[in-house]
């Protein structure tokens, strides 16, 4: 019998706010160890935590754009356990009452098709330290700039059954967190990291296998890996004879494969109370209201917009992956509106983005702006130049040389469009080749690529192709 893999996650995203959510102290990353972490990240006696209210507002945003439940009154909780890097004993989450509940995402399959992941919740809670083992001969090190900084901790539903959905889920949400503005998203410093848990069962059952958790993945590649092996492993076991134990591992990208680290704690391990030093969190309808007011318009709402342009659903799919790419595009059709937007589509997608690339620029670093490249596309759309001519033009508009008509003049890219000029052109290349004129008129219509070929090279590529191919095809015939 087949195996089936069963999967949740659970995101952990860092908020984007410029202080700790119960303290003063600084989020910004890179500072020397152990310097923005003021009393209250330390957990001195007499110190009380006070809720950073854009952590709450940012929370809130999120529970909207995932169509969840934002509870009116939701309850901070002491989750307990000893750990160096958490100088409290405790760490602040959220427990029964979540700030937010339910709500769902839709993902893009493989092979074109979508699937709703449910989440369960998302709650607001603090971050610990990060403890340091590399610099010290048979030490550890602690560094407490993390302690305190912002989380929302997103839990899906166990929805997904393979590596690739957990990925696309894992990039959907990344997509929706930066989208709306209250997560960096940058995996590299810890902004967006997740754990997996996993189990596989008997296809066709309902019953649910031991799972195992995949602690602390910040990248998609080692999510995928990471749970490909923990299936394999699982499978292996239990056809071994042996069975699944309920523990946390870690995944070793340098080996593939998961590792033992501790036993699965239960949530009585942890000893859940109600933090006393915290009120209940309040939510009412005004604030609602309000946070709902500043929503942008979402990626998959923009994206079925722009497929009424005419624009293909993959495209429009890539031009929304991120919010400043979709505002770029939108930007270039507001300043060019005489251009077709799958053509502008086209453009962003393709010579920009890799442009971009090459560069290892973001979209708003791009050396060529919205309006610099609208005025190169409405070039093309009023025939001073060919498409293929301002890719030359969009080359010296990324090395500086200047915007798109100044760089068509200094060269004299400007098209041919002279009808008396074409022909002159036309004639002196078709008496030129009588071998292939006669071949042509044969019945070999594949020298007519030919004829193009050689008028092109004549007027050093400046020839309007749509003039061209009318007056060759009346002269070769």
């Amino acid at each position: 019998m087949s195996w089936e893999p069963v999967i949740g996650l659970e995101i952990h995203a860092q908020l984007a706010t410029r202080s700790k959510i119960f303290s003063g102290a600084a989020t910004a990353y890179g500072a020397p160890p152990n310097t923005q972490a003021c009393l209250v990240d330390l957990g001195y006696p007499g110190v009380l935590p006070v809720l950073n209210a854009e952590a709450v507002r940012l929370a809130v945003r999120f529970g909207l754009a995932i169509g969840g439940t934002v509870a009116p009154r939701s309850i901070f909780a002491r989750k307990n356990y000893f750990y160096p890097d958490l100088p409290k004993g405790y760490q602040i989450s959220q427990y029964e009452l979540p700030v937010v509940k339910g709500g769902s995402v839709e993902i893009l399959l493989d092979d074109g098709s979508r699937k709703t992941v449910r989440l369960t919740r998302a709650h607001l809670e603090e971050d610990a330290g990060k403890s340091l083992h590399e610099s010290f001969q048979g030490l550890s090190g602690i560094d407490l700039n993390r302690a305190g900084t912002p989380l929302l901790e997103i839990v899906s539903e166990p929805d997904m059954r393979s590596a690739k959905e957990a990925a696309a889920y894992m990039r959907r949400v990344h997509q929706l967190v930066r989208w709306i503005g209250i997560c960096d998203g940058n995996m590299q410093e810890g902004s967006f990291r997740c754990d997996a848990n996993v189990s596989v069962r008997r296809a066709g059952t309902d019953k649910l296998g031991t799972r195992t958790e995949i602690k602390n993945l910040n990248s998609f590649r080692f999510l995928e890996r990471a749970i490909l092996h923990e299936i394999d492993r699982q499978i292996e076991v239990i056809e071994d004879g042996g069975r699944i134990v309920q523990e946390t591992r870690l995944y070793d990208p340098d080996r593939d494969e998961t590792r033992s680290m501790r036993s699965k704690e239960e949530a009585n391990d942890y000893r859940y109370f109600p933090d006393p030093d915290l009120l209940p969190l309040e939510i009412d309808a005004a604030t609602l209201d309000a946070v709902r007011a500043t929503l942008p318009e979402l990626p998959d709402r923009r994206a079925a917009r722009f497929v009424t342009l005419g624009i293909p659903a993959a495209d429009a799919a890539q031009l929304t992956l991120e919010r400043d790419t979709a505002d770029y595009f939108e930007a270039v059709l507001a300043a060019a509106p005489a251009v077709e937007p799958r053509v502008a589509a086209n453009w962003v997608n393709g010579d920009l983005a890799a442009a971009l690339n090459d560069a290892g620029l973001g979209i708003t670093a791009s050396r060529v702006g919205a309006a610099a490249l609208a005025a190169l596309l409405l070039r093309v759309a009023d025939n001073t130049i060919s498409g293929k001519i301002a890719k030359d033009v969009f080359a010296a508009m990324w090395a500086g040389e200047g915007g798109a008509d100044d760089i068509i003049a200094a060269r004299g890219l400007r098209q041919i469009t002279d009808s008396g000029a074409l022909e002159a052109a036309i004639d002196k290349v078709i008496a030129a080749s009588p071998n292939q004129l006669a071949e042509y008129r044969a019945g070999k219509d594949k020298l007519f690529g030919y004829f193009v070929g050689q008028v092109m090279k004549a007027t050093g590529g400046k020839a309007n192709p749509q003039q061209l191919n009318e007056l060759l095809r009346r002269k070769l015939g």
